[in-house]
């Protein structure tokens, strides 16, 4: 049984200090893991852990992970700033976008970010650059169905990223024509998947892809990015990843593929995002009604603004109401938020223990793709964030919106004077 990360008499106190609803950040435990990750690569000297920003973009959380030797995959010009008022530059940034405006490509390459191609339209923007950047990397779509042992994990050929295997060869031959030195190559072909076995699979399919793009193009590939996709259990039922196990994977692969055609001098980097942060995040909210007609209905003052992958994905968050873990899950309840949408639930059929009004309820694993997924549909505002130190404090890394702010960019009339 999943369990909060943080006891229920502290958890109180926190929300009389803050106010509900807010997410909530476990220091200790996104160090930890951070340092789990680092030891399962630690084979590869030039292993980089590039955060996807998109999954948690608040300061506080990516100076932690900074501190824990982790650069930023930024995919917009906006991220590229976060990253650039943090310190990063430099090779310490992957820039990783799709229809990226000229405006983006600029900013990252001011920034002498690591350029990560999604088309072979990009090169067109890369010949605009004021000058040719040092590196570029080249994202893969393989095409099809992507299989591990049979079973079909995803199908690249229904997504809209990557370049097809004849577009490489071309994008390499402008690349070098250009005056590009070294190259990388990447690819994202399953999402939150915890088979250990997904990043080894992806890494021989990259490696023997190195290995042959530069034995036919002559071109220098310094890195392989093996993107992000390794997943969570955000089902009780569900087992993790096993890190150090996808980690030896990796270097078996690299060891059969890579040091054999003279390429040990790889550096093999991550983007990864959720197997970051989302165990590491709990988004708290109050149970603040009741409705019983055909369903019984528990009322959060949360809402899908606040964490919307149950209303669009129909995903799965585990459930805790904060000291109430070991009791009987003796009543039913569909837990919804207040949005004019009737996918504002999240969770269905769900069997709790009883929920009184004012009770505080848990879910589990937003840490990543929680608060970043938040929007302002029928006013709501967005909550707080509050970081649980490693030494049992908290600091608010993000204050909760104010109608004030939710007005700021709207240009109202000026209310005219009656005599």
């Amino acid at each position: 049984m999943k369990k909060p990360f943080v006891d229920a008499q502290t958890l109180h106190k926190i929300a009389a200090q803050y106010g509900t609803p807010f997410h909530l950040y476990d220091e200790k435990g996104i160090r930890a893991n951070a340092r789990r990750l680092h030891q399962a690569f630690a084979w590869n000297p030039g292993f980089k852990e590039y955060f996807a920003v998109k999954a948690t973009p608040n300061p506080a959380i990516l100076q932690i992970l900074r501190e824990e030797g982790c650069g930023v995959d930024c995919a917009t010009y906006t991220e590229l700033l976060l990253a650039e008022k943090l310190g990063y530059q430099g090779r310490e940034i992957m820039f990783s976008s799709n229809m990226t405006p000229l405006q983006d490509f600029e900013q990252a390459h001011r920034m002498r970010a690591i350029i990560n191609l999604d088309d072979l339209t990009d090169v067109e923007y890369i010949e605009k650059l004021p000058s040719i950047p040092e590196i570029v990397c080249l994202r893969y779509n393989p095409g099809g169905n992507f299989s591990i042992s049979n079973e079909i994990m995803d199908t690249p050929g229904e997504a809209k990223y990557g370049m097809t295997r004849p577009q490489l060869n071309l994008a390499i031959e402008r690349l070098l024509e250009l005056g590009v030195r070294e190259f990388g190559l990447h690819a994202f072909l399953a999402s939150n998947t915890t088979t250990n076995e997904y990043y080894p699979t992806l890494a021989k399919i990259l490696f023997e892809l190195v290995r042959d793009l530069q034995a036919e193009t002559g071109a220098h590939f310094t890195l392989v990015n093996l993107s992000g996709g390794i997943g969570v259990p955000y089902h009780p039922s569900e087992e993790p990843a096993d890190i150090m196990a996808i980690g030896a994977g990796v270097e078996r692969a690299f060891n059969e593929v890579l040091a054999p055609a003279g390429l040990g001098h790889l550096a093999v980097v991550a983007e990864l995002g959720r197997f970051m942060l989302a165990p590491y995040g709990h988004l708290i909210a109050k149970a603040i009604r009741r409705k019983e007609i055909y369903k019984d209905y528990i009322g959060l003052d949360a809402c899908a603004a606040d964490l919307m992958r149950p209303a669009m994905y129909g995903a799965y968050h585990h459930i805790s109401i904060a000291g109430k873990e070991d009791f009987p899950h003796d009543h039913i309840y569909d837990v919804v938020g207040g949005l004019c949408e009737n996918n504002d639930k999240f969770a269905v059929n769900r069997r709790l223990p009883r929920i009184e009004l004012g009770d505080l309820v848990v879910i589990h694993d937003t840490g990543a793709h929680g608060f970043s997924m938040g929007y302002n549909y029928n006013g709501k505002l967005r909550s707080a964030e509050v970081l649980l130190k490693s030494d049992g404090s908290t600091e608010l890394i993000r204050r909760a919106e104010t109608p004030e702010d939710y007005f700021a960019t709207l240009m109202l009339p000026t209310p005219s004077l009656r005599l």
